[in-house]
């Protein structure tokens, strides 16, 4: 498939979750086989000679193709989740969205200082949950730290950069205009 494919079958919904937000829905992306495998296939091309032992898929549009990565990579999965979501001991971290302050959680014994870790989710916008992502993996002191994204949109300022050691890739780039 080709990137106007994929493109094409993403739904765009605007004013959500507030007015003046174009929402990417991958929800559509998804439901269809040829779509969902071309993006697992591409991100599983990306990251196949990485030597990824964990794939933390940010809640909850990161677990659908995060899982799926890290059954292909031969890896573990490890959710990253909104508070009060995981049973047992947690790290958190806070961050700011283009609409209000919000926080992930990881369990404190997800990671170990011997994996390499790829963290996934469906988009990139101010990178403020990327960020806050990168730093709970950070805890951990692993080998490398990878970030990888469906869709970067790339005409939303970034309010909380993802760190220059964080090697970022997406499969799409798309514009909110």
């Amino acid at each position: 498939m080709t990137d106007k494919q994929l493109t094409e079958a993403i739904r765009v919904v605007p004013d959500f979750p507030v007015k003046g937000i174009q929402f990417f829905d991958v929800t559509t992306l998804f439901k269809s086989p040829e779509a969902y495998n071309e993006v697992l296939d591409r991100i599983c091309s990306m990251y196949k000679d990485k030597g990824i032992t964990k794939v933390a898929g940010i809640e909850s549009r990161g677990f659908i193709a995060g899982a799926a990565v890290a059954a292909r990579l031969g890896a573990g999965f490890v959710p990253i989740r909104k508070p009060g979501k995981l049973p047992a001991t947690a790290l958190r971290e806070s961050y700011q969205k283009e609409y209000g302050t919000d926080s992930i959680e990881i369990h404190a014994d997800a990671i170990t200082s011997d994996d390499v870790v790829l963290i996934h989710d469906d988009i990139l916008a101010t990178g403020g949950t990327a960020s806050a992502a990168v730093r709970l993996i950070k805890h951990f002191n692993p080998k490398a730290i990878y970030a990888n994204f469906i869709i970067d949109i790339t005409d939303v300022p970034r309010c909380a950069p993802i760190p220059e050691d964080v090697p970022v890739s997406s499969i799409l780039s798309l514009s909110e205009n």
